[in-house]
């Protein structure tokens, strides 16, 4: 199914046109990638896991194809092929993507925005968020519930409290997992105190060795078991793996660093609120964090500037999308009597590019808009230079 068409059998084309038209005015250009895609990006940034929900293809040259999941990262690719790689540059989109959703239909639409190279991040930001909340406005939505993250913030955080690398992955990783944080390091604690599993013996002759040593080990133990892999990892990977496990059970994180997070993480509020209970914190733990919380300030700035309503805004040092390349702003846009489906969800990603084969980080902020959630709601209108 074509874009137009698809938007025709939505009954969305004039309010979809309209709104690429106001972005259009925002300067950001209209992309149109290519619906079939390397599968390797996708695989690798989100893991095997996604893989159940792709739609694959082999070409003749044995290469692993998919149909886009997603659009953001097919424009990245886009703009790192071409002349502006490295440079300022924005994009606006619209059109089908193809993922497998259980009992929703596998083809649906996604618009959005995504901006490349611009090194006034907090500005870059704050305009993410204007543009989003256009896109609601639009759709004559005008109660609506904005979320609002720094995965900066907690990235700062794990820097200034010096965690063993160990502590600092499983940590990072269950953030971006948007587990329940603070009931996952109870957790965590009770789990380096007291459990035991069938593999004691291995963590223990591990404990305080480093990766070379853990390395001779797990080869050593996994010849002689005749074994070169186990359940598709490498001796490599499982060597890792015991050395990590080794760490987290060598000792629980002290009493004084599990009060920290846990007072940042629950922190909540109006952005202007949990900027004071941020700055609050950071005097009285003696927590290095003073430029994340700086730049979270300047956000705010710009927010007001854009004429973003930030007492109607919430923030929250746990609030989490999920999404393992996020490196700061997140934010989710929805209805107010329907909060469970977002309408629009975006964020900043500066560490995409490199990892896409940039050879120097490229700064990065955008936006999905969930076209069936969006237009579901009620009738769109027109939103034709309404542009901020």
């Amino acid at each position: 199914m074509t874009e137009t068409a698809a938007l025709r059998a939505t009954g969305t084309a004039a309010w979809a046109d309209a709104l690429l038209t106001s972005f259009g005015q925002a300067g950001y250009r209209h992309a149109h990638p290519a619906i079939l895609q390397p599968a390797e990006p996708f695989l690798d940034l989100s893991g095997e896991d996604i893989r159940r929900s792709l739609y694959l293809t082999t070409d003749p040259g044995g290469e692993e194809l998919c149909l886009r999941p997603d659009l953001t990262i097919p424009v990245a690719r886009d703009y790192l092929a071409s002349a502006q790689a490295g440079q300022p540059a924005g994009f606006c989109y619209l059109g089908p993507v193809f993922r497998y959703r259980g009992g929703k239909t596998s083809e649906f639409l996604q618009a959005g925005v995504e901006s490349f190279g611009r090194q006034d991040r907090a500005a870059a930001d704050a305009e993410m968020l204007a543009l989003a909340l256009q896109a609601t406005t639009a759709c004559g939505l005008t109660e609506i519930d904005i979320r609002t993250g720094d995965v900066a913030l907690f990235t700062a955080l794990l820097d200034a409290l010096d965690l063993v690398p160990a502590w600092r992955r499983r940590l990072m990783k269950d953030f971006n997992r948007k587990a329940d944080l603070a009931q996952d390091l109870g957790r965590l604690t009770l789990a380096t105190s007291a459990s035991r599993n069938e593999y004691e013996g291995v963590l223990a002759a591990l404990a305080g060795s480093d990766r070379k040593a853990a390395l001779a080990l797990v080869t050593d133990l996994m010849s002689i078991a005749g074994a070169t892999a186990l359940g598709g990892r490498t001796v490599a990977e499982i060597a890792d793996r015991f050395l990590e496990q080794s760490t987290l059970k060598s000792g629980t994180l002290p009493r004084e660093t599990l009060d920290k997070l846990q007072r940042f993480l629950a922190i909540t509020g109006s952005p202007q609120e949990a900027l004071a209970q941020l700055r609050a914190l950071a005097a009285d733990a003696k927590l290095a964090i003073g430029p994340a919380i700086d730049q979270f300030e300047s956000r705010i700035g710009f927010m007001q500037s854009r004429g973003i309503d930030i007492g109607a805004t919430r923030f929250s040092t746990s609030f989490g999308r999920g999404v393992d390349y996020y490196t700061g702003f997140e934010f989710e846009l929805h209805r107010k009597d329907n909060g469970d489906e977002p309408l629009v969800a975006g964020g900043r990603y500066d560490g995409l590019m490199t990892q896409l084969g940039a050879p120097e980080p490229i700064p990065a902020v955008g936006f999905a808009i969930w076209i069936e959630a969006l237009t579901k709601s009620g009738p769109a209108t027109s939103v034709a230079g309404s542009a901020s």
